[in-house]
């Protein structure tokens, strides 16, 4: 789908359905499909399928995200995100929604040529991932004086690297969402990229609510509410609607006032020992052991099945990590861990599979371990 269509008012307002990435064999010609997009999604983890979200829901998350931004028709919002995923579709939204411009960094991701691009570009807004982020980081590279706002999303950014980035002049705002909510439901305010960086508590966007389930996990209910999903049952498509107001996610948080702490997913949990660890919380401890020299998709920590321990916890990182770094790391975090949280020594992959956004395919990761 090519992201100037995404600005044409026509297609807002046709009724046929679309996909914003390739679709097998067609779009079904179901009746609650129209006035829909279909984005492909299987998360970190689990079978893939289509997310069914209507433009009016689209719509609704733009106009939100644009108020909170303070994006005007003067603004010029940037796409450095591929289009068939939310977070770059969302761009588009976002930009005809308010009437601005929008421009299309469409080249291989190179942090100097974006950094130089996007000021000769004089932009306002754009969304990155955490692997770009770094990037820039990493290049030492100043940000362009147009910029107010970086939607930071498809992960979370730790606060070094957040705050490194805000050094330079990147104003990084952390944001969490997910392909069912169109996108952000939470995101830091412009006020907040010129305090020191956290990378939580996340403010909720106005348009949402949100609770926390018995077991811990986020439930949020809003106008941008995803419609229901497509699955292939035995080759035949099925769509499988969203009858509640409130969607049960799988991501365990912490609700203050109005503002949320993500604090993991509660589907990654496993027990060592008897007790419950999250590896994703043990590889931000890498990340923050690193002081940022571990960039973001290069390294895993995965747990797979162990007769005693029940699951034991394997450290994964690139081949091009340096083997200085993982040791530095990996001794540094040992000094620290209780016992049910120990790594196995390091396996080495030539590359970790990640989805276009970056972020990790951990279920693929544990198949090559033999998990």
């Amino acid at each position: 789908m090519e992201p100037a269509l995404l600005t044409d008012p026509g297609f807002w307002k046709d009724p046929a359905p679309a996909a914003a990435g390739e679709f097998p064999g067609g779009v079904p010609d179901f009746q609650e499909l129209a006035g829909h997009v279909l984005f492909e999604t299987s998360g970190s983890s689990g079978a893939p399928k289509w997310i069914a979200l209507s433009k009016s829901a689209l719509l609704a998350s733009a106009d939100a995200v644009n108020a909170h931004l303070g994006v005007t028709r003067d603004s010029r919002w940037a796409l450095a995100l591929p289009v068939r995923h939310v977070g770059g579709f969302g761009v588009c939204a976002r930009a005809h929604a308010a009437g601005c411009g929008l421009e299309h960094f469409n080249e291989p991701w190179d942090a100097r040529v974006f950094t130089k691009w996007a000021e000769t570009r004089a932009i306002s807004h754009l969304s990155l991932v955490p692997t770009q982020v770094h990037d820039l980081v990493s290049g030492d590279f100043k940000a362009p004086s147009s910029l107010r706002a970086i939607v930071v999303g498809g992960g979370r950014l730790e606060q070094g690297g957040g705050q490194a980035a805000r050094d330079l002049g990147w104003p990084v705002l952390a944001s969490f969402g997910m392909t069912e909510t169109c996108s952000q439901i939470a995101t830091q305010t412009l006020d907040s990229a010129r305090l020191p960086y956290h990378p939580s508590p996340i403010p909720l966007l106005p348009i949402w609510q949100a609770g926390i389930t018995s077991a811990g996990r986020l439930k949020i209910s809003g106008p941008a509410l995803f419609s229901g999903h497509l699955i292939q049952q035995e080759g035949d498509w099925e769509f499988l609607p969203q009858k509640d107001d409130w969607f049960e996610t799988r991501d365990l948080a912490r609700i203050d006032g109005h503002s949320i702490t993500p604090m993991g997913r509660a589907d990654t949990l496993v027990k060592v020992l008897g007790e419950l660890v999250d590896p994703e919380l043990i590889e931000r401890k890498l990340g923050e052991l690193s002081g940022g020299t571990l960039k973001p998709g290069t390294f895993a920590v995965v747990a797979v099945p162990d007769p005693r321990m029940e699951h034991a916890l394997i450290p994964v990182f690139e081949k091009a990590v340096p083997i200085e770094v993982i040791r530095r790391v990996l001794e540094a975090y040992a000094r620290q861990a209780p016992g049910y949280r120990r790594l196995r020594p390091e396996t080495l992959l030539e590359t970790l599979p990640r989805s276009p956004m970056g972020k990790l395919r951990r279920g693929e990761i544990r198949n090559t371990l033999g998990g």
